[in-house]
């Protein structure tokens, strides 16, 4: 490919490391905690991130592997490309694209949620209402000001990214470890007491459970990322490997610590008043916990880092996904092409942006519903390449593995089908996160576009339409 198309190798393992932890702990820890104890109580909710976190872990095994053996800038769009050739690739990188893009629209949105929670009179301006949101001026305006700063960031160089990524996943770690540690010196047992577990039955009890789990996997999502930049990493490959798993086992224990604390500071009474109000239950269990109300705007800037380092990390990721789909022609070339200083795929981070920005238009609401068909969308995406990755231990044998998992069939096996099942649970009537009407829709406009950009692509470019140019081989 020559010169121009070289990344630049910048990331070292901390840089890896907090892009993956950074892009899986974003705001949810602090604005969906009181939701998910609502649902599922404080062990529910837990355990559900543990049956997620689980699902994710193996798909990571399969996910580590991979992105050793064929450390390409794109990641999913190459190892399903390798095992099940353009087409397979094309369905399993669309979908992957339309998970990043969630993310990065959600948290563009989430922003000015967050500074009104700080400063109550921040919204004016009152423009027009979207689904029952209403949208303000000052609303729109910081989180454009913010879509076009983390956008710019990103075109300067991954490193700059990283940079700010690192600087801002050891905030969120400090704020998060300050909440754990006062809520076991404040709390109390008596608090946890009707509220471990929700349901009147055994059955209503699972059921609530995997409510949990099926949602968990669009918390987790973000070691994925590193493979999207693997041409950018300064790393070994078998560190890589376990770096990301390490990403995963970190983040579910983040996830499990900070719902614990919460239901161990607040009872039953005072979560759903929280919701009731502001739905900010974690910020309200900082301020029990030390009894001031400063400390939970200062969990709020945590969640601020949150928002901006998830939102980070998947910028990356999508943009890298598009530029990988667009090398191999399908989708246009533009978005194929690095820039010429820095080395980023500009265009595709453009796009990314410009979606982002887009976005914020439409308020939280329909972005909501953007972020459950995102969390499908991830699963399909997964059970893809867990499926790829079987099928290559067959297909490539000698294939050069730096991080090899062992007993390969029961891992493989294990997350294709639990990837597999959480996607289905999607579109099974009355499994307690079946998609509403507006959610089905969305999920059908993108397989419509998805369609229609691939017949554009295979009669533009012909049989270049999912060339493997890296390898030279053509599928």
């Amino acid at each position: 490919m020559g010169n121009e198309r070289e990344f630049n190798k910048v990331l070292n393992p901390l840089d890896v490391l907090v892009t993956a932890f950074g892009a899986m702990i974003g705001w949810g820890w602090v604005v969906s905690t009181g939701g998910w104890l609502s649902r599922a109580g404080v062990l529910g909710t837990v355990l559900g991130f543990i049956i997620g976190g689980v699902m994710i872990f193996f798909v990571g095994l399969t996910y580590s592997e991979l992105t050793t053996a064929m450390p390409q800038a794109g990641g999913v769009r190459v190892f399903s490309h390798k095992a099940f050739g353009p087409w397979g690739s094309y369905v399993c990188s669309w979908f992957m694209i339309l998970s990043y893009i969630g993310v990065v629209c959600f948290e563009a949105c989430s922003l000015p949620t967050v500074i009104q929670y700080i400063f109550p009179g921040f919204l004016k301006g009152y423009l027009y209402t979207v689904a029952g949101f209403d949208i303000y001026a000052t609303w729109l305006v910081v989180a454009l000001i913010l879509a076009v700063l983390i956008t710019s960031i990103n075109i300067m160089g991954i490193k700059a990214a990283a940079v700010l990524q690192t600087v801002l996943t050891i905030i969120i770690a400090v704020v998060g470890i300050i909440l754990v540690i006062a809520s076991a010196i404040n709390g109390s047992p008596s608090n946890l007491n009707g509220q471990l577990f929700l349901g009147d039955n055994g059955f209503k009890i699972v059921k609530n459970v995997l409510s949990i789990a099926v949602i968990a996997p669009f918390f987790l999502f973000g070691f994925d990322v590193i493979p999207q930049v693997a041409e950018e990493i300064n790393v070994s490959l078998k560190k890589v490997g376990k770096l990301m798993l390490l990403s995963i086992i970190l983040a579910v224990g983040f996830y499990g610590l900070v719902v614990f604390a919460v239901g161990y500071v607040m009872n039953m009474k005072d979560i759903a008043e929280s919701v009731g109000r502001n739905g900010l239950v974690t910020a309200d269990a900082m301020a029990k916990a030390f009894s001031s109300e400063t400390m939970a705007k200062v969990l709020i800037i945590g969640g601020i880092c949150g928002i901006v380092t998830s939102w980070n990390s998947f910028l990356m990721g999508g943009s890298r996904a598009l530029f990988s789909m667009a090398e191999v022609h399908m989708l246009p070339s533009a978005f194929g092409k690095l820039h010429p200083k820095h080395k980023t795929p500009m265009n595709a981070i453009l796009l990314v942006g410009a979606l982002s920005i887009i976005s914020v238009f439409f308020g939280r609401t329909m972005l909501v519903w953007i972020s459950d068909v995102a969390s499908f969308a991830c699963c399909i995406a997964y059970c893809i390449v867990a499926a790829a990755f079987i099928v290559l231990r067959k297909k490539e044998p000698r294939m050069n593995r730096p991080y090899k998992v062992k007993h390969y069939k029961i891992v493989g096996l294990i997350a294709t089908i639990m990837s597999g099942a959480m996607a289905i649970l999607y579109l099974i009537p009355g499994s307690g996160c079946t998609f509403t009407n507006e959610e089905f829709v969305i999920a059908v406009i993108w397989i419509v576009f998805g369609v229609a950009f691939a017949i554009i692509c295979k009669i533009k470019y012909g049989p270049k339409f999912g060339a493997d140019e890296m390898s030279g081989k053509d599928e």
